[in-house]
């Protein structure tokens, strides 16, 4: 018969230690070998999770601890990926709710203790860091329980066990004052608290599908927790929509529970446990697979809707093609369906022009991450400024709010709250921490395009924000957008330093000698509000060696160098951001000087 089982999801802010504690766990549950020599955050196997080091897509793995199997679940901890949790905590029986000593509960802390908690579940809490100077454990465990009280937690819930820890050493505690040798007595918590899978053997297979996984040899995987019965490898099963239609009947031609970092082949798993299946090429999240004795779905929730969107089309600059692999309407098409497929939280739409398409996602991140992925694959495309997505209740025009925490040292915090308070947000308190302040607010989801850029300026880049999508409010009114104009090249061509030295007093630049430009191409940061045309590729009528000397030692501010994140942010409703898999470059959506008049006086007009 099947073993005992537990199966539980890591939950907590992003940065508060998730998938270093995970890696420990692994580490001592004896899933490595004594001398096998394993990376850090082994679970963020992306090229991007490991760049940035934070979680993007959940990841399954499984130990055995003294005789019971633990299913474990890293969790995204940026609240643009809340989707990806949503889905996972369907999957498991429990949570740990980690929470950093020092920094305490924040948006995404709360985003995912409601879900869990309305779901029934008993948090183990874990404060991590308690090794860090400014760590608070105290003080932060009232915060959480605070918190638990605000979310309407159960008086069962508020009774929730508290252990201490220093994930990166490996280190958990019932104590603070204890020594702390190894993870054990998380472990052991575990196993006492979290309750067993509850899902009934006796009746028919059936397993909601979770999360959708690939293969080269297999093709399509689905993942999920088999809610009742069991299922054999080629066993004939049903494939049903979430929608409740039929979609197929096929084999289980693989069939993988979890062993520490990898997929194990068996040929039978039971209720309870969490599996991957291979056969069917057509599932979907939200899909079950049941026995073909019993044609009825398992209840799919939908998920929180998108609140942004950004509208992706076909390059069709000067450059392009130049430096792209995949650059066609339909080759661009095909990548943004193939991410629906396995993004739940996004949604890709046809527009009336077959060359743009319309995405929509839960934040400028994960849109940002889509975007670096495809130009990493080679993709060749422009996106235009990311636009909130209103929603019409009861005759009122409504639009996403976002609740704001900025923590800043105490000399910045007029800046930022002037700066937020110009974005319609209302500020709902401020608590200083020593020489910082802890700033909360309520912004409109469309005041907060832009605003990280200008608040690390305002900072000198000390600043540090937290977001999270807190529900729809009556439109807001107007908001002002960027305070300064673009400075647009003349024409097509290299930039020189002769151009620049004799412009640059008008503002800053994006570009340096040698870059190459086409007209209509956003060049820099005007330091007036409208917009102006230069000439950045201008050359100098040299007349003997001497000035070509002096032409070559000219000087020239350092060009600003903007990320994508900061190019996103950066763009206006009449610009674009063109990508290919070496630059990033802004331009305006008419390149021709003449037509984008025109335009501005058909506006105007209108």
């Amino acid at each position: 018969m099947h073993q005992e089982l537990r199966n539980i999801a890591i939950i907590a802010h992003v940065d508060h230690g998730k998938t270093t504690l995970v890696d420990q766990i692994l580490k001592q549950s004896g899933t490595f070998r004594e001398n096998q020599e394993v990376e850090e955050r082994v679970m963020d196997s992306g090229d991007l999770e490991k760049e940035r080091g934070i979680t993007i897509s959940s990841k399954n793995t499984a130990i055995n601890w003294k005789g019971t199997k633990v299913n474990i679940v890293d969790t995204p901890g940026h609240a643009d990926f809340g989707g990806e949790v949503e889905r996972i905590l369907k999957m498991v029986n429990g949570v740990i709710l980690l929470v950093d000593a020092a920094e305490g509960p924040l948006p995404q802390t709360k985003f995912v203790l409601r879900k869990s908690l309305s779901l029934g579940y008993k948090p183990i809490v874990v404060i991590n860091k308690i090794d860090r100077g400014d760590a608070r454990p105290d003080a932060v465990l009232d915060e959480i329980f605070d918190l638990f009280v605000m979310l309407d937690a159960t008086n069962d819930q508020l009774d929730f066990p508290v252990l201490y820890a220093i994930a990166r050493d490996g280190i958990a505690k019932t104590d603070l004052e204890d020594e702390g040798e190894s993870l054990a007595p998380l472990m052991d918590k575990i196993v006492e608290h979290v309750p067993a899978p509850s899902q009934p053997i006796e009746k028919e297979f059936k397993m909601l599908v979770s999360s959708i996984d690939w293969n080269d040899y297999v093709g399509r995987i689905a993942v999920g927790r088999i809610e009742q019965g069991s299922v054999k490898l080629n066993q004939e099963v049903a494939l049903i929509g979430g929608d409740g239609s039929s979609k197929m009947k096929g084999r289980a031609t693989k069939l993988f529970t979890f062993d520490g970092l990898n997929r194990k082949p068996v040929e039978e798993a039971f209720a309870g446990d969490i599996v991957a299946i291979a056969g069917y090429d057509s599932v979907n999240i939200g899909d079950t697979l049941t026995a073909v004795s019993d044609m009825t779905p398992l209840e799919y929730v939908d998920l929180d809707k998108p609140t942004i969107a950004m509208y992706f089309r076909v390059n069709n600059s000067p450059f392009a093609g130049l430096e792209g692999k995949y650059v066609t309407s339909n080759m661009i098409k095909d990548r943004l369906m193939r991410e629906v497929r396995t993004n739940v939280a996004m949604k890709v739409e046809q527009t009336e022009s077959p060359d743009v398409f319309k995405v929509s996602g839960r934040g400028e991140l994960q849109m940002a991450i889509l975007i670096e992925t495809m130009r990493r694959e080679g993709f060749e495309f422009a996106v235009s400024r990311p636009e909130v997505l209103m929603q019409e209740m009861d005759g009122v025009l409504n639009e996403p709010v976002e609740e704001v925490i900025v923590d800043v040292h105490t000399d910045y915090s007029n800046k930022v709250i002037d700066n937020l308070q110009k974005r319609k947000g209302i500020m709902q308190g401020m608590s200083q921490e020593g020489e910082n302040n802890r700033i909360e607010f309520r912004v409109p989801s469309r005041g907060l395009i832009g605003f990280r850029g200008e608040m690390l300026t305002e900072t000198r880049g000390t600043g540090i924000m937290h977001q999270q999508f807190d529900g729809y409010e009556p439109f807001a009114g107007e908001i002002p957008g960027r305070s300064r104009g673009a400075l647009i090249a003349l024409e097509k061509g290299d930039v020189t330093g002769y151009a620049l030295e004799g412009i640059q007093d008008r503002g800053q630049f994006f570009v340096e000698p040698g870059d190459p430009v086409y007209m209509g191409m956003v060049v820099g940061l005007n330091n007036r509000t409208d917009d102006m045309v230069v000439n950045v590729a201008k050359k100098k009528n040299l007349t003997n060696h001497r000035a070509t000397q002096t032409a070559d030692g000219v000087k020239i501010s350092q060009a600003k160098k903007m990320s994508l994140e900061e190019c996103i942010e950066f763009i206006a409703n009449d610009e674009l951001l063109e990508v290919t898999p070496q630059s990033l470059r802004i331009r305006k959506k008419f390149l021709d000087h003449n037509e984008r008049k025109r335009e501005e006086k058909k506006k105007t007009n209108a």
